[in-house]
């Protein structure tokens, strides 16, 4: 029997775990989340303190029943789940569970945390126990019910004003504000050209160059000379004034500091992982998360690094000292400042961020462990070890010089170049850059005043203006942080949220917006402009940091949003029109119609249309190819789409082939079969002979598939999950699945028809029942058009009343009337 039972999150931190505490200790894994608002309309009541309706995550179910077996077993239980407000809100969800069940009573319940995996500090965990800290849940019950109520009546108003399956929500919204607003920004840049001069010189045999800085006595700015003839112009006139040489007028010689980054907060270490790793944000925190909760070094796991979501950047005493140790051996005495490099944590939530991460041991070096890491492991931690150890080293030292190189009286080119004195910190690591090229060393040759230099050409090079870049991982993560939109806790999940909602894509490692996203994106801006706004979502922030240190209470802050959002709601749930939000575009007249032809959003996605509802002749439609947006496609691309399907030509059989697009792609059509084009081909521009490629590879993969034809249109083939029986009536394919003990060719022809009969008559009585449970309205409504979405079972914008729950878990965490703590209740 274990008298003591210890929860955490995940099995392999429990190993790690398990190892520190020995014998008398048992340590189970909740896997993650134990408990979840239900999903549908009520699971948050509004109108009853925001009352919240939970159940137990099924996955989970036979863990929560593993932990409280166990718990019978023993006298005191441990809550170490992670030390933010996810883990608090887990153990509290776990504690109410139990609680519920009966399980608590006459047990020592306490919560425990730690921010690194080692002996020392679980140990000291369990010495030092605490009650669970309701501000925390508080904190985290208010952002998952603002979160609940946004998605709940943002997404059903987008069914009904653009497309079926869209959702918008509180965070993700203001992400997607600004990739959208880059790319109009992009699209709105105007290229603006400009010439740069540089003089190649030499000195001694060392060959270097100098920009044109100061022409005719007028410091240039970027567009001074803006035209080849101008620059052609300038650079005769100064080789002739020059004449081979160039004084050197000034030298002016300086020493530069540049100082370590701070340790790594969960935001830089994405970024970092994004720059130089090419990790995904998603990637970096997973591989991130192993680290943190155990590696087998060969005795047993062991934590590597600390607790990796946190904003701050101060380390502990002991980690600073240990550090400054490795230091002192493994690079030098010089290498070290006289006293410790300390940094300033930004955010104000300290509750929650105690220490960055780092290594659980400095002296355990990449080289040491990296046997045991897989690749994806030792890159990551390798970057964690090597910027924690910089950030206690001392800066380095640049010696900078500047020349300025007379070519004609007002007129001189200048030089600048550095070189590394003392590299201090460089020697373990430098931080990466988002979009501008990293500090590199242009040693210059030594240059006195009053001499004079080789001038061999001056060369004059055009330049265009560059659009501001799209954001990458990295540098959307950063802009987030600045603008304090949601937490680094939650920046992957945003990222990922975007990508799986098809609202960006990510080419050659940068966001582009889909047309479904600029939509969206444009409707909630339009619309809801305050919920998407930088700032208004930022201050949200700074009120559940509030909460979460006490100094707010949660209610009156779901109020101020709930109150104007919910009204809002509703008031455009009625006064928006659909048509007015899918912005629909003229492009201008089809020559050999005379008919608009417009762009918009279909059902299907984006589309071409030529003519109107209104006309007499039906209007006609394509789909864009991919690559074409709808705010940037032209008339002459538009008409292309319509010249499918195309014909192509016939097979050896007589077949007429032809392409086209359909609802799941581009597709070869041979009399009823089809065949899927490849990415890289083109509808366009396929030729008959690559069709014919292509379905001669489809007739070979549909012969492999055939394992039994009995001549008939009855086939046994083969599929995903085993051989089954198929067959066409009336062009609809029936299909049943082969008995258990039964082998394909041991099948007859009678025993399939047979099992296939049986499977049609239940469809027929299956589709017989749905007609006759139809009710007169719903047989007589009127259908949508053809691009129309599925109206939402449900036309309220604001979830009404719940009823009441068992037991609502939403009255225990809230600031007027806290739950009693764990360690009063069991007393």
């Amino acid at each position: 029997m274990s008298e003591n039972l210890v929860i955490v999150e995940s099995p392999a931190k429990g190993k790690t775990i398990q190892k520190y505490l020995g014998n008398g200790f048992e340590v189970l894994a909740s896997y993650g989340h134990v408990r979840d608002l239900i999903p549908k309309e009520g699971a948050v009541d509004p109108d009853n303190g925001y009352a919240m309706r939970y159940e137990i995550i099924d996955r989970n179910q036979k863990h929560v029943d593993a932990i409280a077996r166990a718990l019978k077993k023993a006298d005191n239980l441990y809550l170490a789940t992670d030390p933010d407000r996810e883990g608090e809100a887990i153990s509290w969800h776990l504690y109410e569970l139990l609680n519920e069940r009966g399980a608590l009573k006459g047990k020592n319940v306490q919560r425990v945390v730690f921010h690194e995996i080692t002996k020392r500090a679980v140990q000291e965990a369990i010495a030092n126990p605490r009650d669970l800290a309701y501000d925390l849940v508080d904190a985290q019950q208010a952002r998952r019910a603002l979160d609940y109520l946004v998605g709940f009546n943002l997404s059903p108003l987008l069914w009904r004003k653009i497309k079926p399956s869209l959702s918008a929500g509180r965070v993700q919204s203001p992400a997607l504000r600004l990739i959208v607003e880059r790319e109009d920004e992009i699209e709105r840049f105007i290229r603006q050209e400009y010439w740069t001069m540089t003089a190649q010189n030499a000195k001694n045999g060392q060959a270097f160059n100098a920009r044109l800085h100061t022409l005719d006595n007028h410091k240039l700015d970027q567009f001074d000379i803006n035209n080849e003839a101008q620059a052609t112009e300038v650079r005769e006139h100064l080789l002739q004034a020059a004449n081979g040489k160039l004084l050197v007028s000034k030298v002016e010689k300086k020493q530069r500091k540049r100082y370590p980054a701070p340790p790594f907060t969960t935001s830089t270490l994405q970024q970092e992982a994004v720059r130089k790793l090419k990790f995904s944000t998603q990637r970096a925190m997973r591989v991130a998360q192993q680290l943190y909760e155990g590696i087998d070094l060969g005795s047993g796991p062991v934590g590597l690094i600390t607790y990796m979501r946190t904003d701050s950047v101060t380390l502990a005493n002991e980690a600073i000292g240990e550090l400054r140790g490795l230091i002192e051996q493994r690079y030098g005495q010089d290498k070290l400042p006289e006293t410790p490099n300390f940094y300033k944590t930004k955010s104000k939530n300290a509750q929650e961020a105690h220490e960055a991460v780092r290594p659980t041991s400095a002296y355990r070096t990449p080289e040491q462990v990296k046997s045991h890491l897989n690749e994806e492991q030792f890159k990551l931690y390798e970057l964690i070890w090597k910027r924690t150890v910089a950030c206690q080293m001392i800066y380095a030292t640049l010696d900078t010089v500047s020349a300025d190189l007379t070519a004609a009286a007002g007129s001189f080119f200048r030089a600048s170049g550095s070189t590394i004195r003392d590299a201090g910190f460089l020697l373990v690591y430098e931080e990466g850059l988002d979009d501008r090229a990293s500090e590199k060393e242009n040693p210059l040759p030594p240059l006195e005043e009053g001499e004079s230099v080789t001038l061999n050409d001056i060369a004059a090079e055009q330049h265009f203006t560059e659009p501001p870049p799209r954001y990458s991982e990295a540098s959307l993560v950063k802009v987030l942080e600045e603008y304090g939109i949601g937490r680094p806790s939650t920046y992957a999940s945003i990222i990922s949220t975007l990508l799986a909602r098809e609202y960006v894509e990510l080419e050659s490692r940068r966001f582009t917006p889909t047309d479904i996203g600029r939509i969206v994106i444009r409707f909630l801006t339009e619309h809801f402009t305050q919920y998407v706004d930088y700032d208004f979502t930022a201050n949200l922030e700074n009120e559940l940091d509030e909460i979460s240190r006490g100094e707010k209470a949660w209610v009156p802050v779901m109020d101020a949003f709930w109150q104007p959002f919910h009204t809002l709601v509703d008031e455009k749930m009625e006064s928006v029109n659909r048509s007015d939000v899918l912005q629909s575009r003229e492009i201008g007249i089809d020559p050999a119609t005379g008919r608009p032809v417009s762009v918009r959003l279909g059902r299907f996605g984006p589309m071409v249309q030529i003519g109107t509802k209104d006309d007499e002749e039906k209007p006609v439609f394509a789909g864009l190819r991919p690559g074409m947006k709808l705010d940037t496609v032209t008339l002459e691309e538009a008409l292309e789409l319509f010249k499918l399907p195309r014909q192509l030509g016939d097979t050896e059989d007589g077949k007429a082939i032809s392409t086209n697009v359909g609802r799941f792609g581009a597709y070869v059509k041979y009399g009823d079969q089809f065949a899927s084009l490849k990415k890289e081909d083109d509808p366009h521009t396929i030729t008959l002979e690559r069709a014919l490629e292509l379905i001669a590879e489809k007739k070979i993969k549909d012969a492999e598939k055939i394992l039994v034809d009995f001549g008939n249109g009855v086939q046994i083939l083969k599929g995903r999950w085993g051989p089954y029986i198929n067959k066409v009536i009336k062009r609809v394919k029936v299909q049943a699945r082969l008995p258990k003990d039964r082998e394909p060719d041991s099948m007859t022809l009678e025993e399939c028809e047979a099992l296939i009969a049986v499977v049609a008559e239940a469809k027929t009585a299956k589709k017989g029942a749905k007609k006759a449970a139809a009710t007169p309205a719903a047989e007589s409504a009127e259908q949508p058009a053809a691009d129309a979405p599925a109206k939402p079972a449900k036309a309220k914008a604001a979830p009404k009343k719940a009823a009441a729950a068992k037991k609502p878990a939403a009255k225990k965490p809230t600031a007027s009337k806290k739950a009693p703590s764990p360690k009063k209740s069991a007393s």
